[in-house]
C-alpha cells in the first residue's frame, strides 16, 4: 500500500478532493483517488438519491459498456453494507473477480460501487480503508441530494411565515369565538343551565382543535435544537473516528424548536467548519458548539491550528447563511487558532428577500468577477484553470440565474451589488 495512504493529512486530501468536485463528478474523482490504493480497470455505481441517473460507470468502456442493470441488482444483494465484499460474478457479460463497497449513512439512501482490480487479492487494509473513503463519499452524496438551494430555503421560511400566519388569524377566531360565549353566559336573559352547558361544549371544542392545528403546523416546520444536533453528531461520527486530531461536539442545554430549514444550515455550517479545520495540518482539537441565544442559534467552531487559513469561511458556507439573515463572527489569532460563529435567527418574521448575485455558486461567482473585469471567456479560463468550454457553460448559467441577457447586464450588476466572501478578522 501507497505510503501516503498511511498519513491521516494526506488522507484527508483525499476526502476533501473527492468532496470538492460536483455531483456528477463524484464517480470519476473516487475512482482516480482510490486507483493509488486500489487499481482498478473500471468501476460501476449505483445509488438511491439520484433518481434521474441513478446507474453511473467509469473506467475501461469494453466492461462498462456492457454491465447490465440485472447484474448489477444481483451484486447489490452480494454486498454488505460498511464491508467491502470480493466475489467472482458476471459484470459485462465475463466473469470476473470483483470488489464490492456498500454503505448505508445516516443521510441518503446509500450507494454501492463495484470495483475491476487489477490484484485478484486486495489486501485485508486495502480494502478496510477503501470502504471507509466510500463510506463518507457516500455521507457526502446522500447530505448534497438533500441540500436545498437558498431560494428553495427561503421559499420555505415564506411558507412556514404564512403558516405561522394563519395560526394566529385561527386563534384571534377562536379567541373571539371564547369571547362571545363568555358574553352568553354572563347573559341574564337566558336560563342558566341550558346556556352554559352549550357555552361549556363550545368552548371546550374550541380549544382542542386550536390545540391540533398549532402542534400540526409546529411539527411541520420545526425540531428541536438538541434533536437537530444529536443528528450532526451521527453525521460526524463516521468522519472524525479515525483522524489523529480531538474533536469535540457541545450539544445545546436549550432545546427550543427551531425552523427546520435553519436547522439543516446550522447542521451544514458545522460540517463544513469542521472539514476545513481537519484539513490543516497544524489542527490537533476542533470544538463545535450550539448555544441558543435570545432569538437566535450561534454555531461556534474553534480550532487550534498555528497557521491562519486564507479563507476562514469557504464561499459556498457563506451563500447558505446570507439568504437566511444570518451573520458570520471569525476571530483568528495567530498563534492561537480560529474561531467561527455563525448566527441564524430563530424567528423569521418578513420572507427574506433573496438578492440576485445569491443565486451564483462559488465559481460562477469567480467567472462573473471576471467577466465585470473586462475579461475575455479564453482569459477567465486561464486565470481558473478551466476550459473555454467549462468557462461558455459558467457564464450561460450566470446569466440565466441573473436574469439578463448580455455580459455588459452582468457586469454592471455585479458592480452594483458585489457579494464579497467574510473577510477573517485577524488580531495580532
Amino acid at each position: 500500500m501507497d505510503e501516503m495512504w498511511s498519513d491521516p493529512a494526506s488522507v484527508l486530501d483525499v476526502v476533501v478532493r473527492v468532496m470538492s468536485v460536483p455531483r456528477p463528478r463524484m464517480l470519476p474523482q473516487f475512482s482516480h483517488e482510490l486507483t493509488a490504493l486500489l487499481p482498478h480497470r473500471a468501476a460501476a455505481m449505483q445509488t438511491g438519491d439520484c433518481p434521474r441517473s441513478p446507474f453511473k460507470t467509469v473506467g475501461d468502456q469494453a466492461i462498462t459498456d456492457a454491465v447490465t442493470s440485472a447484474e448489477f441488482n444481483y451484486l447489490a444483494e452480494q454486498a454488505i453494507p460498511g464491508e467491502a465484499v470480493v466475489l467472482d460474478a458476471a459484470f459485462g457479460g465475463t466473469e470476473r473477480r470483483l470488489v464490492l463497497l456498500s454503505s448505508r449513512p445516516a443521510i441518503g439512501n446509500g450507494a454501492m460501487i463495484a470495483l475491476v482490480p487489477e490484484d485478484p487479492h486486495p489486501a485485508s487494509e486495502v480494502l478496510d480503508l477503501a470502504v471507509r473513503l466510500w463510506h463518507l463519499t457516500s455521507l457526502d452524496a446522500g447530505q448534497r441530494a438533500t441540500e436545498v438551494q437558498p431560494e428553495v430555503i427561503a421559499s420555505n421560511l415564506a411558507a412556514a411565515t404564512a403558516r405561522g400566519q394563519a395560526v394566529t388569524d385561527l386563534g384571534q377566531t377562536h379567541a373571539t369565538t371564547l369571547v362571545a360565549l363568555l358574553s352568553v353566559l354572563r347573559s341574564r336573559q337566558l336560563s342558566d343551565a341550558a346556556v352554559r352547558q352549550t357555552a361549556t361544549d363550545l368552548a371546550d371544542r374550541a380549544l382542542v382543535d386550536l390545540r391540533a392545528v398549532t402542534d400540526r403546523a409546529q411539527g411541520l416546520s420545526a425540531e428541536s435544537a438538541r434533536g437537530a444536533f444529536a443528528l450532526l453528531a451521527d453525521q460526524l461520527s463516521p468522519v472524525v473516528a479515525h483522524v489523529d486530531a480531538s474533536v469535540e461536539l457541545v450539544g445545546p442545554d436549550d432545546d427550543r424548536q427551531v425552523h427546520q430549514d435553519i436547522a439543516h444550515t446550522a447542521r451544514s455550517a458545522s460540517r463544513g467548519l469542521v472539514l476545513a479545520a481537519l484539513d490543516r495540518p497544524g489542527t490537533t482539537r476542533v470544538r463545535v458548539s450550539w448555544h441558543l441565544d435570545g432569538a437566535a442559534l450561534r454555531v461556534t467552531v474553534r480550532d487550534d491550528d498555528p497557521h491562519l487559513a486564507e479563507t476562514a469561511v469557504e464561499p459556498r458556507l457563506a451563500e447558505r447563511i446570507t439568504p437566511l439573515g444570518g451573520r458570520w463572527e471569525i476571530d483568528a489569532v495567530p498563534g492561537w487558532g480560529t474561531t467561527v460563529t455563525a448566527t441564524l435567527p430563530l424567528d423569521v418574521v418578513e420572507p427574506p428577500k433573496l438578492r440576485p448575485l445569491d443565486r451564483l455558486n462559488a465559481r460562477e461567482l469567480e467567472v462573473l468577477t471576471g467577466i465585470s473585469q473586462g475579461l475575455r471567456n479564453r482569459e477567465i479560463a486561464e486565470r481558473l484553470q478551466l476550459s473555454e468550454h467549462t468557462v461558455k457553460f459558467h457564464v450561460r448559467n450566470l446569466l440565466e440565474k441573473l436574469e439578463v441577457r448580455s455580459r455588459g447586464e452582468a457586469a454592471a450588476l455585479a458592480h452594483e451589488l458585489r457579494l464579497e466572501p467574510a473577510p477573517a478578522r485577524r488580531t495580532a
